[in-house]
Parts: C-alpha cells; sequence; structure tokens
C-alpha cells in the first residue's frame, strides 16, 4: 500500500456520512501496515463521531489499537484539540463543505432546532423508530442543537393519555433525550386566534359543502359554493363553531389557496372542524368524548395540515425533517407560514422505512390488539418499538441500522433479516452461553466410565469472552439429550458431548421411532474433530442445583405476503400459528440470570429472558428466541 493511498483518507474520514466512513473504516481494517499511519488521518479519525461510533462497536481491532497507539502522540494530541475547537467554531463551514449526512441543511449557522410530532393515537412502531432517531442526530450530534418531542394531540376520537405515555417511555427506551416536551393542545387558543385572523384577511371561509361533494369537487378543482362567503359572516360561523352550536357543527373552515391547483394539497384544506365525536355502539348516533388533556374546553380541533407548520415557527423549529408522504404538501406548509408572515422552517423529506410481511397502519395495528389477535402492544409479533425490543433487539443495533439508511428520498422495503444480523454482531461478542434440552420425549442416558459421583466445575460463560465470567457446569453419570438429537444414533458410533469430550454409543432403546434411552460409553481420549454429531445436553444431578424449567418461545411473521396492496383486506393474509412454544429443561445457572438478558442456548440460538426463573407460568422462566438474518 503506498503512502499516497493513505493521505488520501484523511478527507473522507472528515465526513459524518455513514456509508463512506464505514467503507474506509474497513479497508484500514484489512490492510493498513501502522507505519504507513500519517498524523491528518488519525487526527481525522479521533475527531470524526461517526467514526468513533463505529470503532467502539469493536469489530475492527486493528484500527482501534492503532488508533489509539497513534493518539497517545503529542503531537497528534494537539491536532485533535485544534481540529475540535475548529468544528465548535466554524460548525457552519463544516456542515455546507459536504457534513451533515451530506444533505447540505441550510442556515444551520444560526443554529438547530428538530422536532419529532407523533399523534398519541397508538404505540411507536419501527417506521417511528427512523425518524426519532434521524431527528436526533441532526439535533444532537450532526449539531449541537436541540429536539423537541412534540404531541400532535388534535384528534381526541383517537387519542389516548396511554399512548402518550407509552411513547415517552419508548423514546426513552431508545435512548432519545428530547430537550422539551410540548403538545399542539398548549396552542389552541392562539391557533384559533390565528384562524380569526385569516379569516378576517379572507384567507379561509366557512364551509357547510356535504363533505362528499366537498370532496368531489375537490377532485374535479371545483370552488365551493361558499368560497366567496363575506369575512364576516364565516367569522360568526366560525365562533358558533367554537360554541358548539348546532348550526356551527354543520360547518368546517377551509383555507383559501388555490381551488383548481395541480397539486391537490393546495385545494382550499380543511384547517378547523369537528373531531371530538365517536360511535359508541354499531348503529347509533355518535356522541361527544373529551380531549384527553384540554378536556370539554374545546369543540373544534385544528388539522395537523394548519397547526404543524404554525406551531413549528412558534416553537422555533429551524428544520422540519418529515417522511416522502408529506411531499405534496410542502408547498401548502409554506404557503401558511408566508401567508401568516411566520419565521421560515427548512423542510427535509427522507423515505419512510417499510418491511417485508409487516403492516404500520395504526388502525390495522389497533385492530390486531382489541380483536385478540396478539397479546397487546408488546407482542413480540409487533412492529412496534417495544414489541421489537422484547422480542431482543438491542437498541445499538436498532439506532446503526436506521442512521445506516440515512435520510435520503429513496423508498424501500427492507427485509427483517438485514435488521436481525445486524443485533446478531452487537450480541454475539456479549451473550453468555447456556444449555437446555427440550422436555418433550427427552432421553435419559447413562455413561459408564463416567463420574462416581456428580461434581462441578467452573467454566467460561462465553468462550471467546471471558469479562462476561464463570458458570457452574455438572458432569455426572446420566445425561440429559434431545429426542432430536439422538434419533439418528447409530450403534458404535463416536459424537461429541460439548464441553466435555466424547462418548461412544454402546446401546439405543427405541419404541417404534422414538429413542427411549441410551447407554454410552465415555472416550475422553478421542478426537472431536472428527465426530459428525455434536451433543448439548445436561447432568441429572439430583442433589445438586435443580434444573430450571423453561419456555422457548418462537415467533413468526403475522402476514403470509411480503406486501399488502391498496386493495387487499387484512384478515385476509393474518397468518396462523405465529407463536410456537417448547417446553425445556435449562442448566442451573439460569435461576440467577434477570429478566430482559440476551442469553445463547447453545445449539438452539439467542434468546432474550423475558421473565426470569421463577416468574413465569408455573415458576418457568419465559424465553423469547431472538431472529439472527439467517434462515433457521
Amino acid at each position: 500500500m503506498a503512502n499516497s493511498q493513505v493521505l488520501d483518507w484523511a478527507p473522507s474520514l472528515s465526513t459524518p456520512d455513514f456509508k463512506a466512513i464505514e467503507a474506509v473504516l474497513l479497508e484500514l481494517e484489512q490492510g493498513l501496515p501502522v507505519e504507513l499511519a500519517d498524523k491528518d488521518t488519525w487526527t481525522a479519525l479521533r475527531t470524526n463521531k461517526v467514526a468513533n461510533g463505529i470503532i467502539r462497536k469493536g469489530s475492527l481491532t486493528n484500527v482501534a489499537r492503532w488508533s489509539s497507539i497513534e493518539a497517545s502522540h503529542p503531537e497528534i494530541q494537539g491536532d485533535i484539540k485544534a481540529a475540535q475547537a475548529k468544528e465548535k467554531e466554524e460548525r457552519s463551514a463544516a456542515s455546507k463543505a459536504g457534513g451533515n449526512y451530506n444533505i447540505g441543511l441550510k442556515n444551520t449557522e444560526n443554529g438547530v432546532v428538530t422536532r419529532f410530532p407523533p399523534e398519541p393515537s397508538g404505540y411507536l412502531h419501527i417506521g417511528h423508530a427512523k425518524a426519532a432517531f434521524l431527528n436526533d442526530y441532526f439535533a444532537h450530534e450532526a449539531f449541537d442543537g436541540k429536539l423537541i418531542a412534540r404531541f400532535d394531540d388534535t384528534n381526541p376520537a383517537k387519542e389516548k393519555q396511554e399512548f402518550e405515555d407509552s411513547i415517552l417511555q419508548d423514546l426513552h427506551l431508545l435512548g432519545i433525550k428530547p430537550d422539551r416536551v410540548t403538545y399542539t393542545s398548549d396552542y389552541f387558543q392562539q391557533l384559533y386566534e390565528i384562524c380569526q385572523r385569516m379569516i378576517a384577511e379572507g384567507n379561509a371561509y366557512a364551509d357547510d359543502t356535504d363533505p362528499d361533494v366537498q370532496k368531489e369537487d375537490r377532485r374535479n378543482r371545483l370552488p365551493s359554493k361558499r368560497r366567496d362567503r363575506p369575512s364576516a359572516e364565516s367569522l360568526a360561523i366560525f365562533n358558533e363553531m367554537k360554541d358548539g352550536t348546532d348550526f356551527g357543527k354543520k360547518h368546517c373552515i377551509r383555507a383559501r389557496i388555490a381551488f383548481d391547483s395541480v397539486n391537490g394539497a393546495m385545494r382550499d384544506p380543511v384547517i378547523y372542524r369537528f373531531l371530538n365525536f365517536q360511535p359508541k355502539e354499531e348503529g347509533k348516533e355518535p356522541e361527544p368524548v373529551p380531549h384527553h388533556r384540554t378536556g370539554w374546553a374545546w369543540n373544534i380541533y385544528p388539522t395537523y395540515d394548519f397547526a404543524c407548520p404554525v406551531v413549528d415557527s412558534i416553537e422555533g423549529v429551524t428544520h422540519a425533517l418529515r417522511t416522502t408522504e408529506y411531499a405534496d404538501r410542502n408547498a401548502q406548509y409554506q404557503w401558511f407560514l408566508e401567508t401568516l408572515n411566520l419565521r421560515p422552517v427548512q423542510l427535509w423529506d427522507f423515505a419512510r422505512i417499510n418491511f417485508i410481511r409487516t403492516f404500520l397502519s395504526k388502525r390495522k395495528l389497533t385492530k390486531v390488539v382489541d380483536t385478540g389477535i396478539v397479546t397487546g402492544w408488546d407482542d413480540p409479533r409487533m412492529p412496534t418499538v417495544r414489541a421489537i425490543l422484547r422480542r431482543g433487539l438491542t437498541v445499538p443495533a436498532l439506532r446503526e441500522f436506521m442512521l445506516k439508511q440515512d435520510p435520503s428520498r429513496n423508498a424501500v422495503t427492507m427485509d427483517w433479516t438485514i435488521l436481525w444480523a445486524t443485533n446478531k454482531k452487537a450480541i454475539d461478542a456479549v451473550a453468555p452461553r447456556h444449555t437446555a434440552v427440550e422436555t418433550k420425549q427427552l432421553v435419559v442416558g447413562a455413561i459408564a466410565g463416567g463420574p462416581a459421583a456428580p461434581y462441578s466445575e467452573e467454566r467460561s460463560k462465553h468462550p471467546k469472552n471471558a469479562a462476561i465470567g464463570t458458570k457452574s457446569v455438572t458432569y455426572a453419570s446420566t445425561v440429559l439429550v434431545d429426542q432430536a438429537d439422538t434419533a439418528n444414533f447409530s450403534l458404535n458410533e463416536e459424537i461429541t458431548l460439548m464441553n466435555w469430550g466424547n462418548a461412544i454409543v454402546r446401546d439405543i432403546a427405541r419404541d417404534g421411532a422414538t429413542v427411549t434411552g441410551l447407554q454410552l460409553e465415555l472416550n475422553l481420549e478421542g478426537d472431536f474433530r472428527k465426530t459428525e454429531k455434536k451433543v448439548t445436553w445436561l447432568a441429572r444431578d439430583e442433589e445438586g442445583r435443580p434444573l430450571v424449567d423453561a419456555e422457548l418461545w418462537e415467533f413468526d411473521y403475522l402476514l403470509t405476503k411480503d406486501t399488502l396492496g391498496k386493495d387487499d383486506k387484512l384478515d385476509d393474509f393474518l397468518a396462523t400459528n405465529t407463536a410456537i412454544m417448547t417446553e425445556a429443561l435449562c442448566d442451573a445457572n439460569l435461576a440467577t440470570v434477570e429478566s430482559n438478558s440476551i442469553i445463547q442456548l447453545e445449539r438452539k440460538g439467542y434468546f432474550r429472558v423475558d421473565k426470569a426463573a421463577g416468574q413465569g407460568p408455573r415458576g418457568k422462566a419465559v424465553l423469547f428466541k431472538i431472529p439472527t438474518g439467517a434462515k433457521e
């Protein structure tokens, strides 16, 4: 490798672009001799937050070692401090030079404030996670800015305090710390007064046209018959709407923009309406419901399209990052700001993330919860944040995956296997190893040449990570083995009892195709490299620490189709048998493993401990299998 190549990498290591940085670091990891490392390269490396985040994950051992050595040199330490000072003083220049995720946000020199505005009408799902991580990244990593979490609580018929609380809890689980938590309902009076001003200035009007007629007129680019209603009359009606009179309830308020625009979002959108009604029972008249924060104070509520740009401007948001589904409404967003002479906000659209065999519609998610198809919003088969974390996805893996998707506008439908493969890399090096055997048709094996009495030894919990600690492994002349492992044993075949040694199968008792017992002869002189079958086992020790009863759960997709079409009905594609439980016995060490721990059951996979021993049904431990991205 030529020294000139190394020198060329310093600029590449200065970018915060994940994909570019990762490629450079991998090349450095695979082929960089330490003597060719120039100080510009290491200075750029040590001052790059993205690069340091990748290095901290522990997979780039050579780069981490070299970086640590080089950074100890006084000359490089001085350069690092100078570079950090320069970055702080010239953040604007740095961002315009191609940093900041390479999307070139404008006007960052005056500060950056982003916002994450969920509606409290459901639990956060994996699609929301991308938006939350991106807004957090730009506010707290790309810039020394602020993040606002704002609840868009303008639809009392769908919203609950439960959802609001869960969203805050989920943001905490994701490690996202908003600088402020606000509510659109905090601005209801201000929004009402702004709407009054719009009406008075001729920029909005009251409309009592039948909703179906309104919809048809907008589709055909026709003006409402109420469009030229005098401002004074519309203002009086708006007041009746606020009071909730029968006459007022027949109306909505529409912005007067451009009824004949080629952009449907500009065709006089509704900006105020009645929404605090929901059916009590099918076939009966709707009845009013209170807002979960403001109670009965308001009869009418602003629409998201109207409230969002206004509150963004009022709250000091500088950059509104939102999914491309809102792209057609960008012109509308800017129209409100300009018409109302409000402080401008820069918009950036990024593609929402979708996954195969997954639905993210709150309506559909609510349906499977309410009908009992799943056990709740945190059911491991759900795509909600708390559900995927409960299944065993780690926050660092989720964050890494989401930020690697970057804020581009290219819509993609992801395969879950990619996310789970990322997660496997995060947990493999730290998951303690344990052993389990299935209780169904459990096989008892007698070992000739085994210990006269059971005994225990301390062994490492992880073969490659001594820092994880040790566990007690019991050896005895009677062992328990999975039926599936013994089904293909042959007489006089040599097998390997994992973490013990080899044994020879001397006798097999069968009842039809089912193995009912084994006679094994211990052969510790045997070579495990020459055996075909490596078998997990547990010693039977009646006097020692008891084995742990457990339920091992494995989950599948809720959908049978990769992507639901517009006309597809959810019920037609809901899968059956999506949760399978296997009863098992686990080694005695599992008795001290706490809930929410991630472990590996050897030859069975990775599991998250949902309920520790003693806490599950009939005192059992409950373990959820974690997908790894591989075909299993």
